[in-house]
C-alpha cells in the first residue's frame, strides 16, 4: 500500500483545500419560528431543535 515519504505540514494541506470553502452552507426555515438557519443545528432566534426547545434564548 502506498504511503508518504514525508509528513505533509497543515498549511499546504489546507491549500489544497481551498476551493471546497467557496460554496455557501445549506439554510432552511425554522419550523417554528421561520427564520432561517443552518440545518441539524439549533435555531438562534427561537431556541428549538427537532421540536424541543434546547437553548435558552433572551427575547427583545
Amino acid at each position: 500500500m502506498a504511503h508518504p515519504k514525508t509528513k505533509i505540514s497543515r498549511a499546504r494541506r489546507d491549500k489544497r483545500r481551498t476551493h471546497k470553502k467557496l460554496t455557501l452552507s445549506a439554510v432552511v426555515t425554522c419550523p417554528a419560528c421561520g427564520e432561517p438557519k443552518q440545518p441539524h443545528y439549533a435555531c438562534l432566534s427561537c431556541g428549538t431543535y427537532n421540536k424541543r426547545t434546547v437553548l435558552r434564548v433572551k427575547n427583545g
